[in-house]
């Protein structure tokens, strides 16, 4: 039987939710100088490209930081407010002998 998650609790939720926003607001400022700092890059050593080349390097940088961004900030997420630990994970055997 799985346990109640902390998460049901909507002034636990609204302050877990919260912390994730902020991550996120952080992660967007970091990829932004990121992605500036990777055009900077472009322009200097980069030679004579298209410019396409500069708007799929922003969108390739942006998206994956975002991305990684968001994925390790349901992480912590679900490991900071205990709804890890309420997930039941006795699994019933599946020996094919038996």
């Amino acid at each position: 039987m799985t346990g109640n998650s902390p998460l049901d609790d909507p002034e636990a939720a609204a302050f877990a939710w919260a912390r994730y926003r902020r991550i996120m607001r952080a992660m967007l400022l970091f990829t932004i100088g990121l992605v500036a700092i990777a055009m900077a890059l472009l322009c200097k050593f980069g030679g004579e490209v298209s410019v396409h080349f500069y708007i799929a390097t922003a969108l390739g940088v942006g998206f994956v930081m975002l991305l990684a961004g968001a994925l390790m900030g349901l992480v912590f997420l679900s490991s900071g407010t205990g709804h890890d630990e309420s997930v039941d994970n006795n699994l019933p055997d599946n020996d094919p002998d038996s």
